[in-house]
C-alpha cells in the first residue's frame, strides 16, 4: 500500500504545484493588466482621445426619425453610443457623421444631409453639461479641457454634396470639417472601394482631377469586424494588430482612430461599444507601444494634421478666389437637373412626380393671373 500511495502522493504535489504555478501566472497576469488599464486611463484624462467617426445620427434617424424627445441619449442600450458610455470610455472629442445612404445619390442627398447635420447640432445643444460643439484643433483642446466632450461634424460620402463647390462651402459654413470621397458608390469625381472588389465598374479609375487634393495625414482605424478580420466577428486584439500594422508600416505619426461605432451592428470582442476604449489603449501599452505613441494615436496626430488643413486653409483664402470648377452634366447621370449656367437644361424625361409639381405650380399661377 505504501508503494502505491507514495506516487499517489507525488502526483498531487505535483498537481498542487502545478495549480499554484498557474493561479500565480494568472494572478501577475491579471495585475499587470491592471497596471496597464490604469496607465491606460491616467493617459487618456490627460490627452484627449478623438474618435473621427461615429454613426450616432444616423441611429436617431433610423429608429426615432431624429425626434430627440424620443430616445435617452444619456443611458440608452439600443445603441453603442450614449452619454454614460462616452464618459465611461473617456472620449475627448467625437465626430459625429452626418451620414445619408447611397440610393440618395442624384436625388434628395442634400436635405438629408442638411437634416443630419441639424439633427447633430440638436443633440449637442440638448446636453451642454456634456458636449460642446467646436470646428477647429485648438477648440477641441479648450472644450477638452473644460471637461467636456468636443463635438465636430464629418459628412461620410461625397454623394452628399451633388458634385457641387459651392455645396460643399455651405456645408462647412455649417460646421462641417470633413468630407470621405466616397461611401459604397462612385460619384462622378471618385471611385468607391467596390471597383476594386469588381462589384462596381471604373468610372475615373481612382480620382479626377476635380476629385484630387494633395495630404500627408494619418489612417484612422475603423472597427467594423468585417475590415477587422473579414468575417462578420473580430476582437479586440486583432484591432490591435491593425494599428500595430499601421505604425510599423507608416510610423507612429500617422496612426488613429475612426471607429465607425453604430455603423455596423456588433463591435468586436472586448471593444463592443464607446466604453471600451482604455481596454484597447492597455492592450498597446501591454504591446510595448510607448507612451509618445499611444498620444500620438489618442489625438496628437490628429491635431496636428488638422492644424496643418487650417494653415492651408487661410493660405488659400488670402490668395485664391473660391473654385468655380464643375462637374459637366454629361457625367452627372441626373436626368432632372436643371443645370442653370449652362448653355441649355437637360430635358427631365424619367423623373414624373417633377413633372406633376411642375404643372401644379403651372396651375396654380395661371389662376393667380386669372383672378
Amino acid at each position: 500500500m505504501r508503494n502505491i500511495k507514495n506516487p499517489v502522493e507525488m502526483i498531487l504535489k505535483s498537481l498542487d504545484v502545478l495549480l499554484l504555478l498557474s493561479l500565480m501566472q494568472c494572478f501577475e497576469k491579471h495585475t499587470a493588466m491592471l497596471s496597464y488599464r490604469q496607465k491606460a486611463e491616467q493617459l487618456m484624462k490627460n490627452t484627449s482621445l478623438i474618435d473621427g467617426h461615429n454613426d450616432m445620427p444616423w441611429q436617431l434617424r433610423k429608429r426615432v426619425h431624429n425626434d430627440l424627445s424620443k430616445i435617452d441619449l444619456n443611458t440608452s442600450n439600443i445603441t453603442q453610443t450614449n452619454i454614460e458610455k462616452l464618459r465611461t470610455g473617456l472620449v475627448g472629442a467625437q465626430f459625429w457623421v452626418a451620414y445619408v445612404p447611397c440610393s440618395a445619390q442624384n436625388k434628395d442627398a442634400v436635405r438629408q444631409t442638411l437634416e443630419q447635420i441639424d439633427v447633430i447640432k440638436r443633440m449637442v445643444q440638448m446636453f451642454p453639461e456634456d458636449f460642446q460643439l467646436t470646428t477647429t484643433a485648438d477648440g477641441i483642446t479648450e472644450v477638452f479641457s473644460s471637461g467636456k466632450i468636443a463635438s465636430l461634424i464629418g459628412m461620410e460620402g461625397g454623394h452628399g454634396i451633388d458634385s457641387s463647390l459651392g455645396t460643399l462651402r455651405m456645408f462647412y459654413e455649417l460646421g462641417v470639417r470633413y468630407l470621405t470621397l466616397t461611401h459604397i458608390c462612385n460619384t462622378p469625381w471618385a471611385d468607391s472601394s467596390k471597383v476594386d472588389s469588381d462589384i462596381a465598374k471604373p468610372g475615373v479609375n481612382g480620382l479626377s482631377d476635380f476629385g484630387k487634393a494633395n495630404n500627408s495625414g494619418i489612417v484612422m482605424v475603423n472597427f467594423y469586424p468585417n475590415f477587422i478580420s473579414c468575417k462578420g466577428t473580430a476582437t479586440l486584439s486583432q484591432v490591435a494588430d491593425h494599428l500595430d500594422h499601421i505604425r510599423n508600416m507608416a510610423g507612429a505619426d500617422h496612426v488613429g482612430i475612426g471607429s465607425d461605432f453604430d455603423g455596423f451592428e456588433r463591435g468586436p470582442t472586448g471593444l463592443e461599444d464607446v466604453s471600451k476604449y482604455p481596454a484597447l489603449v492597455a492592450e498597446l501599452l501591454r504591446r510595448n507601444w510607448t507612451d509618445n505613441d499611444i498620444k500620438k494615436m489618442l489625438g496628437l496626430n490628429f491635431l496636428r494634421v488638422f492644424k496643418e488643413a487650417e494653415d492651408v486653409s487661410r493660405q488659400l483664402q488670402k490668395t485664391n478666389t473660391p473654385s468655380n470648377d464643375v462637374i459637366h452634366r454629361d457625367k452627372v447621370q441626373n436626368p432632372c437637373r436643371t443645370f442653370l449656367g449652362y448653355s441649355s437644361a437637360a430635358p427631365c424625361h424619367h423623373c414624373p412626380s417633377i413633372h406633376i409639381i411642375s404643372t401644379v405650380m403651372f396651375i396654380v399661377c395661371l389662376r393667380s393671373i386669372r383672378t
